[in-house]
């Protein structure tokens, strides 16, 4: 079972429809119970760091994450799903996330000229082109993705991104670890290079 988890924030059905649109079943659960139990998890999120990570731990689904990952099941986090990964953001003040990478949440700079938040689509720089992310299997260098975000991740080990999008500055769009994938931008709504993401991290379930 593939595991689209809902803690009251995301839209969670388009994602639900971007995998059956590949021809992937895809359950949206909201207990911990459900996540364990799952073979594979994918994290969505809309809006603000810290109500999502207090939701988390209020339904007792961020134990239960950590464990999947830890377990070696595949995992992909999407905008907020891939911020949440990191030891805290500074959205709001300071607030610590699920650690499973070193690593902050930053706002984009004041200063850079452009309109905060990034909305719109922007192309990623795939930076492990010999050693490709099996999610990017058949996604051209430069392809691009429809994003919206006003904050973005700054990983303390660069061997984990695997991609980046210039916005101002040159940030970290994609991360990879082993059974963790992750994005900031949104492959429910990048038409077809994003459904073949989807395509793809079925495909690596599959083979998981």
């Amino acid at each position: 079972m593939l595991a689209i988890i809902d803690y009251g924030m995301g839209n969670l059905r388009s994602v639900q429809k971007g995998f059956a649109k590949v021809g992937i079943e895809a359950r949206i659960v909201n207990t911990p119970s459900e996540v364990l139990e799952a073979s594979a998890v994918v994290l969505p999120g809309v809006g603000a760091f810290r109500d999502c990570m207090r939701n988390l731990e209020e339904l007792g689904l961020a134990g239960p994450i950590i464990k999947s990952i830890e377990a070696g099941k595949p995992f992909l986090g999407i905008c907020l799903g891939l911020q949440l990964l990191f030891s805290e953001s500074h959205e709001f003040g300071v607030h610590k996330g699920l650690g499973v990478f070193k690593g902050k949440v930053l706002r984009f700079p004041e200063n850079s000229g452009l309109k905060v938040p990034h909305m719109g689509w922007n192309t990623i720089s795939i930076k492990s082109k010999k050693n490709r992310p099996p999610v990017l299997s058949g996604i051209p260098d430069e392809a691009s993705f429809y994003f919206v975000h006003s904050y973005y991740v700054a990983p303390e080990d660069p061997s984990i991104i695997a991609a980046t999008t210039e916005y101002g500055i040159e940030y970290t769009s994609m991360v990879w670890k082993d059974n963790v994938f992750a994005v900031q931008f949104h492959p429910e709504k990048s038409q077809a290079m994003g459904l073949k993401i989807l395509r793809a991290f079925g495909d690596f379930v599959k083979k998981s």
